[in-house]
């Protein structure tokens, strides 16, 4: 996976430290973050949306969801908690 390049404003896509990859917007707010190892989404990820609202955090394995996921409406209220085992909702 390149995890490199920038917008045409010349913002940074892409930033990798300590096992953490991070994206962003073309506006310089960070889009999500999370474990990467791999070549791979691993472990917890938080979502954000470009006014940096936090929309959803979500488990993945594998670039794979896996285990919980929560995404938020604009008011910080819970609108979908559910659970995935390998890609398959299993629980609400």
């Amino acid at each position: 996976m390149d995890i490199h390049g920038t917008y045409k404003n010349g913002q940074r896509k892409t930033s990798y430290l300590d096992g953490i990859l991070t994206y962003y917007y073309a506006n310089g707010t960070v889009k999500a973050f999370g474990p990467f190892c791999d070549d791979a989404m691993d472990g917890q990820w938080k979502f954000y949306r470009e006014d940096s609202s936090l929309w959803q955090i979500g488990h993945l394995k594998a670039n794979v969801k896996h285990g919980r996921w929560i995404r938020y409406d604009r008011e910080g209220t819970i609108e979908f908690d559910k659970t995935f085992e390998n890609g398959k909702m299993v629980s609400s």
